[in-house]
């Protein structure tokens, strides 16, 4: 397995992996707007992975979706490594990942670019002095807002109710539209969305293992 160093020098080799930086905010980012038609090379809808990790459900999902484009994001180079070769190894056309933090998110898309977005397993939060941080605060989705499409769908997998809970009062106070939600995902799941629970992360694993429930909300901005 290469070192964390190996890693990161790889990832810059990639074809499939971008980054962008704070200090990259004064030029610009030079794939904002030209997803489609410069990476993909094609026009189908764009759905990104809020909080990628190692890009489980970014590729479970590609897989099972050749009509749509992905893009992994998160943070961590080491992590995204794991996806995005995982994505070239299996020629997976129609996956990216992009390097940056969330709170740059609305500088590389622009508008009407993106048709989805799932958020899965990301950071709960818990401190009540953190609460700006959540991905569901309203600072975020108002950054969602400047490069979704109309009737956009948005969609949160989490183990902590407290984010759940959280997401659910946002949405309330801010009158956006809960789609569908629940507490526990495996025993609420609709029959004919069984993809909610057969694609999973690494940390899904590990807490639906515990016998954490999973929660799950679908609403739109």
């Amino acid at each position: 397995m290469p070192s964390k160093q190996e890693k990161f020098s790889e990832l810059e080799t990639f074809k499939n992996c971008f980054k962008f930086f704070f200090e990259n905010i004064s030029d610009g980012f030079e794939m904002k707007g030209k997803w489609q038609s410069d990476f993909f090379k094609n026009n189908h809808p764009i759905v990104l992975e809020l909080g990628c990790g190692k890009g489980e459900y970014t590729i479970g999902l590609a897989q099972n979706h050749s009509e749509k484009n992905f893009i992994g994001v998160d943070i961590k180079g080491n992590r995204i490594w794991t996806g995005a070769k995982q994505a070239l190894d299996m020629g997976l056309s129609n996956v990216g990942f992009l390097r940056t933090r969330i709170d740059f998110i609305d500088h590389c898309f622009a508008e009407n670019e993106i048709d989805e977005i799932w958020i899965t397993f990301p950071d709960p939060q818990p401190q009540k002095t953190r609460e700006r941080k959540r991905l569901t605060h309203p600072l975020f989705l108002n950054r969602y807002k400047k490069f979704l499409k109309p009737n956009a769908l948005i969609h949160l997998k989490t183990d902590s109710t407290s984010l759940y809970e959280f997401t659910l009062e946002v949405l309330k106070e801010n009158k956006l539209n809960i789609i569908w939600h629940t507490n526990d995902l495996y025993k609420n799941c609709p029959v004919d969305r069984q993809e909610l629970i057969n694609i999973k992360t690494y940390y899904e694993g590990l807490f639906s293992a515990k016998g954490e429930d999973i929660k799950y909300v679908c609403f739109g901005l």
